[in-house]
This record gives C-alpha cells, structure tokens and sequence, in this order.
C-alpha cells in the first residue's frame, strides 16, 4: 500500500506514513505478487484442448464410418459408380487427417497440464491449424494464440516448467 498524500510505500501495520507523517487510514495489507497470464490460463487452455480433441474424434470417426460404410453401398443402391469410387477414399483420407490432429490435441493438452515443456510448441502449431474450424476452433486457436505467443509467455512457460521439475 502507499501512502494517499506523498505516495510513499507504507508497510503493514504502519499508522504514519514516514516520509510525511500522514496518519494512515483503513487496513494496510501486503500486496500480492499478479499472477502471470500463462499461469492463470495454462490449465483452461489445457481443458480446452483436450474438449476440442474430443470433439474432433467424434466427428472424425463419423465421417470414417460414413465413408466406409455408406459410400461402399451407394452404387449398390442405383448411385453412379464414378462419384462414389472418388468420394469413399476422399472422405477417408479427410477422416484421418482429422483423427490425426484430434490425437496431437490430445497430446498438447496433457502435455499443458503436465507443464510438459514442448507442449507449447505443439499447442501453438495446432492453434495456427485451428483457426479455419469455425466456431470452436477458431475460438480455441485465438485463446491459444493469445496465451502461449507473446514473447514474455515463452519465458513464463519456461518458468512453470523449471517449477514443476524443481
């Protein structure tokens, strides 16, 4: 706290100020260190990753089965055989891009929760891929931009990993 008339610092318990003599009034309590941004959303991001991660593994494993199993049939139901013999490998292909970048999300988010030191690095890379899965993507991947890419955040992560290893 600081002194209200010279802005001097008052200690706890101090009932004048030393440099001005002023009475002080009300409680002086100590002033608490401000935790950093990447410590107050590390663990949110996290959650946030693993939830993402979830998502996009149901939607790949949908469009898997789909591709496998509805796409194998149509021409069997009077489709044209052209369409579906591009479509089926099309949609698996895109299938398993998806359930790939599912499990690295899975990765990066424990890895955020651990305070695994190259989980920002992968979290960062998977927020640049997620800002064209609009809405939850892209919100994710702006949160992850936000947190994890200023300058100073790559010196607060280091800090939390050296904190979690000490």
């Amino acid at each position: 706290m600081f002194c209200d008339g010279c802005g001097a610092a008052v200690q706890p318990g101090q009932g004048f100020c030393s440099r001005c003599g002023k009475p002080v009034v009300g409680p002086v309590t100590a002033l608490q260190p401000r935790r950093s941004r990447v410590q107050e959303h590390v663990h949110l991001l996290g959650i946030l990753w693993l939830a993402i991660s979830a998502m996009n593994t149901i939607g790949g494993v949908v469009l898997y089965i789909v591709a496998n199993t509805l796409m194998a049939h149509l021409h069997e139901m009077g489709a044209p055989e052209a369409p579906t013999a591009f479509l089926r490998p099309l949609l698996s292909v895109v299938a398993i891009f998806i359930l790939a970048k599912a499990a690295c999300g899975f990765i990066a988010g424990w890895g955020l929760l651990q305070r695994e030191p190259w989980a920002r690095v992968i979290a960062l890379v998977l927020g640049f891929l997620s800002l064209f899965n609009i809405p939850f993507g892209t919100a994710v991947g702006v949160y992850t931009l936000w947190v994890l890419l200023p300058v100073q955040s790559q010196e607060e992560y280091d800090a939390l990993v050296a904190a979690r290893a000490a």
